[in-house]
């Protein structure tokens, strides 16, 4: 079908960018075959399968690593379903939270910063009455924040991470954060961890996760859209 001998392991952002090019336009059943991977009904149970199945066929190495995707590239790799009128449909998760000891973290020692430095983003038809195995992927978007990108995440970071520090985690909602939003990062709501208190005690919470706003990541796909030719599609 693609004429390349999987495992594929991109040496540059060029063989990367090459190799995701190749399934713009194609569906996800058409990639699980070709990998023989099973596809499962939904993605209810398998949330994280879409990735998955994008990982393994573009050459990520990280693994389960707290790490880029590509190591040895610096780039991150990011799916994003789309609906039919191309709007993100979903938050987009960056990394987990550090609700204890997280004296001395800066935005540039951050896991945020480190994982969104450069982004490969991967659309996604994400429309629930496509059945998943006919979803398309779409055209590959390298990214990289610009400066106000970068100081407004930033500061979304250092505020979310003040509150936090002064036990205010459970104030936290959605709503905080202009790009960057805290929300409860766990399997369920079972799943609980340690974090500081209003009044300086230990108290049990449920985890966190840093997630990129839909209204953000529609702004990527909005400037990419706009910097390429406007009859080009992204599916």
């Amino acid at each position: 079908m693609y004429q390349i001998t999987t495992p594929f392991y991109p040496i540059n952002e060029k063989a990367l960018l090459d190799r995701a090019a190749l399934i713009a336009g194609r569906s996800l059943g058409e990639i699980a075959n070709y990998l023989t991977l099973p596809i499962p009904e939904n993605l209810i149970t398998q949330k994280g399968w879409v990735g998955n199945l994008l990982e393994t066929f573009l050459g990520a190495d990280a693994g389960s690593k707290a790490e880029q995707d590509f190591t040895r590239l610096g780039i991150e790799l990011k799916t994003i379903p789309l609906n039919r009128d191309g709007k993100p449909l979903e938050t987009t998760f960056v990394s987990v939270a550090p609700l204890m000891a997280n004296y001395g973290i800066t935005w540039e020692s951050s896991h945020v910063k480190y994982k969104l430095s450069k982004v490969l983003w991967i659309p996604i038809e994400g429309d629930r009455t496509i059945p998943l195995a006919e979803r398309k992927v779409g055209v590959p978007i390298l990214w990289q924040p610009t400066e106000q990108q970068e100081q407004q995440l930033k500061q979304d970071w250092q505020e979310l991470m003040e509150m936090i520090a002064i036990g205010q985690v459970e104030k936290i909602t959605a709503h905080y954060g202009t790009y960057l939003q805290l929300r409860p990062k766990a399997a369920n709501g079972r799943a609980l961890t340690e974090a500081v208190g209003e009044n300086g005690e230990l108290i049990l919470t449920r985890p966190r996760g840093f997630y990129l706003k839909k209204t953000f990541t529609k702004q990527i796909i909005e400037d990419w859209c706009q910097s390429v030719d406007q009859n080009r599609a992204l599916f």
